[in-house]
């Protein structure tokens, strides 16, 4: 009876080594399952081109702000590749006259994200509400379904359509309280990358006047940048450009073309723990050192790390972050 009961165990423990190797060999065999690049904590694709988020897909509706009074609504830029906007205003001790306008790139890598996100939401209420301003949160195409340029070109689009909405005299938020001569262009991490690039293409082929850029805690790498994110940027832009190339490190730009950008003003805001911020402060250099004549402010915070302002918007740091961006939309010159 011993040795039958040993026999049946035997028996049971190879099916299963069985199906757990074929099981195995499944995954491995199918390319839903077998990993092409693992990006985590943002994504991992498979070999089959499936994308599985892993952070930054929820999403919630515009509406108006309990907390700060701002209004929102989306907007369609472009119904063939589903470029949108969320625009944002204030009702609460609204300012007489037109409005600044800024228009912002959410973070998140070129890969996840989106204007819709709860954090970029409540973050673009509290800037409309604290700047007084016309926000446009701009829901860019990501990486690695569109690798870059994409989202630079959808950032050329939608300056282009804010310029337009504004010069056409149409009904609409833009229309009837922005200011077209107070027009700026904001973001943080991947969207700080955007909208230098975005001052970039205006300086050199103009079509819009940008009154400010903002840089919060920005994508820029260098040289120095190490393996990891030498492979993250070649995932997404698909190879096309190297670490080298200005779209991520602009401090290989020519001083001939940091004259060009398309602004005559910039602030740079640095985490002081942010691994990026060696590359962030180099590009306040070189700015400063190319002959540019425009003004560059740099901005750090002790003891955080990358782009810390967008949560806990209450904290005394977060707070301090968004006065000195609403100062610098506000500044008189």
């Amino acid at each position: 009876m011993a040795s039958r009961a040993l026999l049946a165990v035997l028996v049971v423990a190879t099916c299963c080594s069985s199906l757990a190797s074929a099981l195995r060999s499944r995954a491995t065999a199918d390319p839903n399952m077998e990993v092409k690049f693992d990006f985590t904590p943002f994504l991992i694709q498979y070999k089959s081109g499936r994308v599985q988020r892993l952070m930054g897909t929820t999403v919630v509706a515009p509406s108006v702000d309990a907390r700060t009074g701002v209004a929102s609504k989306d907007v369609v830029v472009d119904s063939s590749d589903g470029l949108a906007v969320r625009l944002y205003r204030p009702t609460r001790h609204r300012p007489a006259g037109r409005l600044p306008v800024v228009i912002y790139f959410h973070g998140g890598a070129f890969v996840v994200e989106s204007a819709f996100d709860p954090v970029y939401h409540n973050y673009l209420n509290e800037l409309a509400a604290r700047a007084g301003v016309i926000a446009v949160s701009v829901n860019y195409r990501l990486a690695p379904e569109h690798p870059l340029p994409a989202a630079y070109d959808d950032a050329w689009a939608v300056l282009r359509w804010v310029v337009a909405d504004m010069q056409r005299g149409a009904d609409s938020w833009l229309a009837r309280r922005g200011d077209a001569s107070r027009l700026f262009v904001a973001g943080d991490s991947a969207g700080g990358n955007i909208a230098h690039n975005l001052a970039m293409r205006a300086g050199q082929h103009g079509g819009a006047r940008i009154h400010g850029v903002a840089l919060l805690d920005p994508y820029f790498l260098g040289k120095d940048v190490d393996p990891v994110g030498q492979r993250a940027w070649g995932f997404i832009c698909a190879g096309r450009y190297g670490t080298e190339h200005p779209y991520v490190n602009p401090m290989a730009l020519p001083a001939a073309a940091w004259r060009r950008l398309g602004s005559a003003r910039v602030l740079m805001t640095v985490s002081d723990l942010d691994r990026l911020g060696p590359w962030q402060r180099a590009y306040v250099e070189a700015l400063r050192g190319s002959g540019w004549p425009g003004q560059a402010q740099l901005y750090v915070t002790p003891g955080e790390g990358h782009c810390y302002f967008l949560n806990n918007l209450d904290s005394p740091k977060a707070a301090m972050h968004m006065a000195t961006l609403a100062a610098f939309i506000n500044r008189a010159t």
